[in-house]
């Protein structure tokens, strides 16, 4: 079955031509103005990935990316943000909130693609591999997707569960940010693109005890980051 995208943008000379891009490569595609008919599609079906423009006439996407992280059901929706306005503040603010990547306009469709084709990677369905690596108190089951801190559920994207799980192959050993972007794939590094140190924040907030005084991420400064061995009193049991 083909993957469903849904395109909210209140251009619409732009959405017919990412539409028809995105289905002549085997995507079904649904396009919305506004946010209104964006959300009155999302409460009606699923959708296996979602555009969003950040600057839409009846408000802005920055809203909707904060509802669709707050809602279970939407939580993990892979999704990717738009903006013309091209300020970095406008970036990190999107990943902050729980965007897992963003687009500068204009853009080529063949990136919009290749972006998308390594989101829905990253959210395909689990497979038989239902591995735990376990570091004490901090689970994360590569089979179901989910990171744990004492079997309770951990609040991350998709791309901060790869992110995580990037620095976790590798205890005790420090990985630069283009070491990072690399293993991550699809999401080439930007001239002082921050996004790493981004979402860094955004998993501390999720598995730290204390995220301003963190125990399982550390940060090695002018060089990159690496996940503890052995993390307060942690048994490093992988």
């Amino acid at each position: 079955m083909s993957e469903h995208i849904l395109l909210i943008d209140d251009d619409l000379r732009l959405s017919a031509m990412v539409g028809d891009y995105l289905r002549s490569h085997g995507y079904l595609v649904s396009c919305a103005p506004s946010l209104a008919a964006g959300r009155e599609l999302i409460a009606r079906q699923a959708f296996d990935a979602l555009v969003l423009d950040l600057m839409l006439p009846d408000g802005d996407g920055l809203d909707l990316c904060r509802e669709l992280r707050a809602s279970p059901r939407t939580r993990s929706l892979p999704l990717l943000m738009l903006s013309a306005r091209g300020e970095p503040t406008d970036r990190i603010v999107g990943l902050e909130i729980g965007a897992d990547d963003y687009l500068p306009k204009p853009f080529e469709p063949r990136e919009l693609l290749a972006r998308l084709r390594a989101l829905l990677r990253r959210t395909g369905p689990a497979t038989d591999d239902n591995d735990v690596w376990r570091f004490g108190r901090l689970e994360i089951d590569t089979g179901l997707r989910q990171v744990r801190l004492d079997s309770k559920p951990c609040d991350l994207t998709s791309y901060q569960f790869d992110l995580l799980s990037v620095l976790a192959q590798h205890p005790g050993r420090v990985l630069s940010r283009d070491q990072i972007m690399d293993a991550l794939k699809g999401h080439p590094l930007e001239a002082f693109d921050r996004s790493i140190d981004v979402h860094i924040s955004r998993i501390r907030a999720a598995i730290e005890d204390e995220p301003k005084e963190p125990r399982r991420i550390l940060t090695v400064r002018g060089v990159g980051y690496v996940f503890a061995k052995k993390q307060d009193a942690d048994v490093d049991a992988r």
